[in-house]
């Protein structure tokens, strides 16, 4: 398993799709069980780059998206194949917010929680707050993961404070967590806090890490 392991790692690091897959199908061959491919393989991939990454050795948003897209469609094909059904860790629902059609970053993000057995929701694009809370009460999801590029669609009212007011009236903050990404908030740290989120991620593969937390934070209440 130790060499399988570290040829889909140098292939993530080379962001060889090919690779990666021919590596996962080797796996199969040799008779490791798809559970084993998901949970000894792909989330270890994960969160080896999330400690790259919180360890500031360079990891590239190249590697990033390469990470998430292969974990995501390797953990779609997977499970279908498991004796059992896996138990999910929670629901998140994901979009851009109101006026911001940017995705990268909300993709990547929706691939790693993928990997790591959260069940996800992606909204798309300019997203209203109305539609972000309804999908996460019509979904029961635990958090609500707003993604914006721009500094006016991070502070405006159709973004993160929006979803956050409609919350309050609904008596929903005890319920619902709001997770922020992109830009804005890697210039300005305290920016999420400002907008009325309850926590914000740097980048796609620490999300996952910060966003599992938030479900489990709601869980325990």
């Amino acid at each position: 398993m130790q060499h399988i392991m570290r040829e889909y790692n140098e292939a993530i690091v080379d962001t060889d799709r090919d690779r990666a897959f021919l590596v996962v199908q080797a796996a199969l061959d040799l008779g490791i069980t798809p559970e084993e491919v998901v949970f000894g393989i792909i989330i270890p991939s994960i969160e080896l780059l999330m400690k790259s990454n919180s360890d500031k050795q360079g990891v590239c948003l190249a590697q990033h998206f390469m990470a998430a897209q292969i974990a995501s469609e390797v953990v779609d094909k997977m499970v279908p194949l498991f004796v059992r059904a896996p138990e999910i860790v929670g629901r998140v629902v994901i979009g851009t917010a109101r006026g911001d059609f940017h995705g990268l970053g909300k993709r990547i993000v929706t691939g790693c929680l993928k990997s790591m057995m959260v069940d996800v929701t992606d909204l798309g694009l300019n997203v209203t707050p109305e539609r972000f809370v309804d999908e996460a009460l019509a979904q029961d999801a635990q958090v609500i993961a707003i993604s914006a590029m721009m500094v006016h669609t991070a502070r405006s009212e159709n973004g993160c404070r929006g979803v956050r007011r409609i919350l309050r009236e609904r008596g929903l903050d005890a319920r619902i967590r709001i997770n922020v990404g992109g830009a804005p908030y890697r210039f300005d740290h305290g920016l999420y806090k400002v907008v009325g989120a309850d926590s914000w991620a740097e980048n796609g593969i620490t999300a996952g890490r910060v966003i599992t937390e938030l479900i489990r934070e709601v869980r325990r209440c």
